[in-house]
């Protein structure tokens, strides 16, 4: 596949990015004992890092990294309660992060990362840093970042914020360092010195006195000679130095072939001789390679140092830990929604993910072990008691703070987003009426609100000869609605918990949903059948009774009739045509046939049946619902029926939700003390009202 420059898309991603160095040692100076602690790191070299829950390499894009101008917090393996102390530079150059700070923290955090330097152990640094945007570059395609070119599979994250360093046993940038120094001795080794030495192949930290003294003689050397040295002002010329071979074939005419031989023998002996002496007889293969290629005693030198250093051990990439999208999908699949359901919200990478062997069958013992691997603690797979639960708990709430609120790998929130799922699947399953024949609306508060309709008065009328136009009136039409609150609180216990039962739990959001449902449907009918304000009514013009309004064709063109003759407030025809049919279960069949057939039984008054045409086949959408012959509502009946206008014209009733919210919600709450487990609400928010009485016309159907 060749390699092309098109331009990646932002993707879903993990919401938290540790970006770990891995070669950082500390080196302690000396210094006054009570002095506070310096340190000093290339914390990020622009490169690719494996990063923990990311399914591909991960870049970040220096030039998008927003550095607070405040000092950054310098904690150990990203523990808010753990302070080591706070930066005071933060620079992001050259396609690299380097980082000046004081280890200014006075608790077992701080000590434990002095004293561990001081024996030795090789502490890296990490960078915690918050992804605002996230490219994917898939195979086969390239991108520029940091000054380098990257090849995909890859992310680059174009935009994050930092966050905080820490000081962890384990990174992934292995071309990073981190010093800790005595107050005021940082200048003993400048961040140039250091990148000049890890560039040659050294490792400063990692190197006794005597060969950080002779690395840092060569570095001193390298710098005086590539200081350009300014000529006497009276100097036209530069005048170019000489080797002393050189000197002598200059400071005669005739030079002596022999003398010549012989000057250059003694130096190549000279050069001999120092590297032999350099090595000692303990490198052969360097001092063969030294003579045979001309090294001179520097270059011998930094190869003997090279040599030197000890091996880093060899690194283990462990299995990526799947990411909390992942996790997600795959449990609203054991929860019982389909795949091809539950792919309608990931996309394929995380599904692949969800699918795998790894997360095949996740349950709640899955998510608490993740979410304690996450948050670095330890976990027995196949075992889940109270001081596991309290754990995780604890880890969950690490995670959330960590991520300044939100984190993609967290307990409450993974479980949050399934039962929401799960109750929205409840919610659609039910076989609502009510949004089919009423209108839906947003509003922004609980208040009342008044609902306008504006109504021209009066017709165009021809202009005359001067072109004057006259006004047309507007009348206003006011109508009010005011939203309520439906709600239950859902509660993981630990019995749910230990148990491993996932479907014991969504059975209380699935509940909800259907709950919420019902709720919905319930408001309607009962206002509905409550006729407010006798707004079915002879004197409105939109209800008729008796023998002859049971349904059938002839009252059905009775109830169009009137719909059609419906007026404004000046007595012109306001031409709004039916489209909807309302009834209870017991009329349901006598209107679809009303709607599909275009011949019919029809029994007069004589009973006896007789085929009849019908000219209402396809005109009027059936909908039934049980409400209106429920007996427990006050003004339901078997009988009645309504010929409704579509509510996206005009609608005879209106249903408001808060601020665009037309499902319910399940979200996290506070857990009481005495509760081992979470707990989240679900509620739904919505009011119903009736509108415009012109847009619907009720038959009793019955005397």
């Amino acid at each position: 596949m060749s390699k092309t420059n098109k331009r990646p898309e932002p993707v879903d991603v993990p919401q938290n990015l540790l970006i770990c160095a891995e070669d950082a040692s500390i080196r302690l100076c000396d210094g006054e004992p009570e002095s506070p602690k310096r340190f000093e790191m290339v914390a990020y070299t622009g490169g690719t890092l494996i990063v923990a829950g990311w399914r591909h390499p991960v870049v970040v894009d220096l030039t998008g990294l927003v550095i607070s101008d405040r000092s950054r917090p310098v904690l150990k393996d990203h523990r808010q309660s753990e302070i080591v102390g706070h930066t005071d530079v933060i620079r992001a150059e050259s396609g690299q992060l380097e980082v000046l700070g004081i280890i200014s923290g006075s608790g077992a955090a701080a000590r434990e990362v002095l004293e561990s330097g001081k024996n030795g152990f090789p502490w890296r640094a990490s960078i915690g840093a918050l992804p605002k945007r996230v490219l994917f570059v898939p195979k086969g395609h390239v991108i520029e970042a940091n000054g380098q070119t990257f090849e995909g599979p890859i992310y680059v994250a174009r935009e994050s914020v930092l966050q905080e360093i820490s000081f962890v046993a384990i990174g992934a940038d292995d071309q990073t360092s981190v010093r800790v120094v005595a107050s005021g001795n940082l200048k003993e080794m400048s961040m140039e010195f250091t990148q000049w030495a890890e560039g040659n192949g050294f490792q400063p930290e990692t190197l006794d006195e005597s060969n950080l003294g002779a690395v840092r003689a060569m570095y001193d050397a390298r710098a005086n000679a590539d200081t350009p040295v300014e000529p006497p002002v009276d100097s036209p010329v530069e005048t170019p130095v000489q080797t002393p071979i050189e000197a002598t074939a200059n400071s005669a005419q005739e030079v002596d072939p022999a003398q010549e031989i012989r000057a250059r023998a003694a130096n190549e002996s000279r050069r001999i001789s120092a590297i032999v002496k350099l090595c000692d007889g303990e490198h052969p293969q360097i001092e063969a390679n030294a003579i045979e290629a001309g090294w001179d005693s520097t270059r011998t030198e930094l190869e003997l140092l090279r040599a030197s250093r000890p091996s880093a051990p060899a690194i283990h990439a462990a299995e990526t830990a799947p990411c909390g999208q992942a996790i997600e999908a795959a449990l609203c699949m054991a929860s019982g929604l389909g795949e091809s359901i539950v792919a309608q919200s990931y996309d394929e990478r995380t599904m692949d993910a969800a699918l795998s062997r790894q997360l095949r069958g996740a349950g709640l013992h899955t998510l608490v072990y993740e979410v304690l691997h996450a948050a670095g603690e330890p976990a027995r797979p196949g075992r889940v008691d109270d001081e596991t639960i309290r754990a995780a708990l604890v880890a969950n709430n690490r995670l959330i703070q960590a991520s300044s609120g939100f984190s993609t790998l967290s307990l409450s929130g993974i479980l949050s987003n399934v039962a929401n799922k799960a109750m929205l699947a409840a919610y659609q399953a039910v076989h609502s009426v009510a949004p089919t024949i009423c209108a839906s609306t947003d509003v922004n508060d609980f208040k009342e609100v008044n609902r306008y309709r504006m109504t021209g008065t009066g017709l165009f009328e021809k202009v005359g000869p001067d072109g004057e136009l006259k006004h047309a009136g507007l009348s206003e039409e006011s109508y009010t609605n005011r939203l309520d609150t439906y709600g239950r609180l859902i509660t993981l216990t630990r019995q749910m918990i230990i148990n491993d039962d996932l479907g014991a739990f969504l059975q209380i959001p699935r509940a909800i949903g259907r709950m919420s449902a019902l709720a919905l449907e319930e408001a309607v009918f009962t206002l509905l059948l409550s006729n407010p304000g006798s707004f079915f009514s002879a004197g409105n013009g939109n209800y008729f009774d008796g023998a002859d309004s049971a349904l059938d064709i002839d009252s059905l063109t009775l109830a169009e009739k009137k719909f059609l003759d419906r007026t404004d407030t000046d007595g012109k025809p306001i031409l709004i045509q039916p489209a909807i049919l309302l009834t209870g279960t017991g009329l349901k069949v006598t209107a679809e046939q009303l709607f599909t057939e275009t011949q019919l039984n029809q029994v007069p008054a004589g009973n006896k049946a007789k085929i009849a045409t019908n000219p209402h086949a396809g005109k009027f959408r059936p909908a039934a619902s049980p409400y209106l012959g429920l007996p427990s509502l006050a003004g339901s009946s078997d009988n009645a029926w309504y010929l409704l206008a579509d509510p996206g014209d005009i609608a005879f009733m209106e249903i408001a939700y808060l601020r665009g919210r037309r499902v319910p919600t399940i979200e996290s709450g506070e857990t009481d003390f005495n509760v081992l487990g979470i707990r989240w609400r679900g509620y739904f928010d919505f009011g119903v009202a009736m509108q415009d009485d012109r847009a619907a016309v009720k038959s009793k159907g019955e005397a």
